[in-house]
């Protein structure tokens, strides 16, 4: 039977691979989707005449998650971008762990509302719940780049040739520094205070954003 006409040639007679078109343009269409959904929580706030600004003001927590919630989609989207980069070609496999990493990003619109709301309406309480919500949900986020990252590193006949794998050894540190540092801002914010918890996640991304290319050793210093 003959080959498919998008299956790559490759050397490791235990994988079948395709190309990476058909993820990488089903990836972005869900990034771009959940990008705009984010602004459906955006209302025009109820006032009264002449207490239009109040409103608004009032309103501020909701604009912040926007923000924070906006700026993290577009992170995960440009780390998805360098992450199809490493690879030549994907398998069945693969596209599951992809689909992993699409989950965890069309979840995040339910915790940014309940972050908004808490913030605008709620108390303490409902804030450390919303602040431990956004952050355990941050942190299932990062299980599926880790076993991608594993995925690679057993397959190195996926990487493109330019691409080492002690350079995908290396880049399973990201995803394990957000599923620790993640899960610790949320204990922060449900244990300590729920606005430091809040800034531990948005320094995690901030994190993410700075790394999005990849983390890179230093070279070993030459022996004389």
């Amino acid at each position: 039977m003959a080959a498919a006409a998008d299956e790559v040639g490759q050397p490791d007679a235990g994988l079948r691979m395709s190309e990476t078109d058909r993820l990488t343009a089903f990836s972005d269409g869900v990034f771009a989707i959940v990008i705009t959904l984010l602004v459906i929580e955006l209302r025009v706030p109820e006032y009264h005449k002449g207490e239009l600004l109040t409103g608004l003001l009032d309103e501020g927590a909701s604009y912040l998650a926007f923000v924070v919630s906006f700026i993290y989609i577009g992170v995960l989207w440009l780390n998805h971008h360098a992450l199809v980069r490493l690879i030549r070609g994907t398998t069945l496999a693969l596209s599951w762990i992809n689909l992993g990493i699409l989950f965890g990003a069309v979840i995040i619109p339910f915790p940014t509302a309940v972050l908004a709301s808490a913030f605008t309406h709620g108390d303490t309480a409902d804030r450390r719940a919303a602040v431990a919500l956004y952050a355990l949900a941050a942190a299932l986020m990062s299980a599926p780049w880790l076993v991608f990252f594993g995925y690679l590193r057993r397959h190195p006949a996926l990487l493109q040739r330019e691409v080492s794998p002690e350079y995908v050894r290396t880049q399973r540190l990201r995803p394990v520094t957000g599923l620790v540092l993640y899960g610790l801002s949320g204990l922060l914010g449900w244990f300590v205070n729920p606005l430091l918890g809040l800034i531990g996640v948005i320094v995690m991304v901030m994190y993410h954003a700075f790394t999005s290319e990849g983390l890179h050793r230093r070279p070993a210093t030459a022996r004389r």
